[in-house]
This record gives C-alpha cells, structure tokens and sequence, in this order.
C-alpha cells in the first residue's frame, strides 16, 4: 500500500491501513513530528478505542480498550530506550506475542524483539503537509 493523505483523511487512512494490513504487530518508522502518534490515535480509534489515547514517551508502552472487542491494544514509544535488553526487562515480547494489536514507534531501538512476520509503515511529510505513508507486511 502507498498512499497520500492528508490530516482531514486519517480516519480513512488508518480504516484502509487496519484493511491492508496482514499481521497485527505494526511497527512505524519516520521523523519526529512526522504524525505517528496522530496516525496510532485514528488506528485505535479505528478499532473501538473511546478512551484518551496519548503517546507513551514516558511510560513506555500504553494499553487501550476497545469497546468492539475484548482484546486490548498496545501503542509503544521506545524513543527513550537505551539499550535492547529494556525491552525484555518490561516484557515486550510477551506483549508481541498475545495476539493483540501493538503499534510501535521507533522500532529501530529494539530491531531483534519483532516476530518474523510484522507490518512496516514508513511516514514522510511531503512539502505541503500531506503525508506519504508506505505500507509494507512482512
């Protein structure tokens, strides 16, 4: 999937990324400021979350409840991790593992936790504010 939108479109996009997407770890990769977090907002929204959703820089990781399914959603910042191995202290991949939807931010800071089969988005801000958004199942 490769596609262009705008912030007015995100529901659509995050609706069509939900569709196209294979596998239920999705990991994204782009510049701070980029919309990763704003994208993670529709995407939970997209799945039934009605609580307020935020980035986790400080926590780490946040979990989310949907009011569709019983499964909960998982959204990682891992921007403030220093090392791989504080990844497993908090038991990522158990989180990786259950099954349930977990959307990570920068995943680069923990590149051999991922299980073999994941969704890579890749964010770029085009010159007039629009974002491109490369989808990619692995």
């Amino acid at each position: 999937m490769d596609t262009t939108f705008s912030l007015a479109q995100i529901d659509e996009t995050a609706a069509a990324v939900l569709k196209n997407s294979t596998n239920k770890v999705v990991l994204f990769e782009a510049e701070m400021g980029t919309g990763k977090t704003t994208l993670i907002k529709s995407l939970a929204k997209q799945l039934g979350v009605m609580d307020l959703t935020s980035s986790p820089t400080f926590s780490i990781v946040n979990e989310y409840h949907s009011t569709t399914t019983d499964n909960s959603i998982y959204h990682f910042d891992l921007y403030r991790l220093n090392e791989e191995d504080e990844a497993y202290d908090m038991g990522m991949d158990e989180y990786l593992d259950s099954g349930n939807w977990c959307f990570i931010e920068w995943p680069d800071k923990t590149p051999s936790i991922f299980p073999d089969h994941y969704t890579l988005i890749k964010l770029d801000t085009l010159d007039n504010g629009d974002r491109r958004l490369q989808l990619t199942n692995y």
